[in-house]
């Protein structure tokens, strides 16, 4: 494997990573698509929507790579703006799941259309083929990060996540 590929393939990743979470590009999105939400719960909202059943906090802390206090302080606030709304787990009457509200899938399709229609924008000038090709290999690149973070004992959030659909 040539070092060098592997110096210029982390610099373009951090470069994608701080481009898509600088806090003016959340404000813009959050101006454009009309919903009031923090940085940090937007992954939270669209992990429950994801979701094909309420989760426990726990299981939320888990799939985001982050502590549960975190979490619960997210949901109080998503709670309070009417995004998700806790039920009874029924494996366990003490403890409480979550999930998204009808408002809060709505906020979710509403961030995702403005971030894609921003991706839209940006590559316009590129090909469908060199499109396809970007989102193919962007998925085999995340499947060996995953296959290296379970050989390692390291499987946090992403690997917990459903694969998304490809385009192949």
């Amino acid at each position: 494997m040539d070092a060098a590929h592997i110096v210029e393939l982390e610099g373009a990743l951090a470069r994608v990573a701080y481009l898509l979470t600088r806090v003016r590009r959340h404000d813009y999105a959050m101006v454009k698509c009309g919903v009031t939400m923090d940085r940090a719960s937007v992954p939270l909202l669209r992990v429950l929507a994801d979701a094909d059943e309420p989760m426990r906090l726990g299981e939320l802390a888990t799939r985001l790579d982050v502590e549960a206090p975190h979490v619960s302080r997210q949901i109080q606030r998503l709670e309070k703006a009417g995004y998700v709304e806790r039920t009874p787990d029924p494996a366990d009457g003490r403890a409480q799941r979550v999930r998204p509200t009808p408002e809060g899938r709505r906020a979710v399709d509403a961030v995702r259309d403005v971030l894609r229609n921003w991706m839209a924008e940006a590559l316009a000038d590129w090909s469908t083929e060199d499109l396809k090709a970007l989102a193919v290999l962007n998925h085999r690149m995340v499947d060996g990060f995953l296959s290296h973070a379970e050989q390692i004992g390291d499987l946090g959030a992403a690997a917990r996540e459903s694969k998304p659909v490809r385009a192949d």
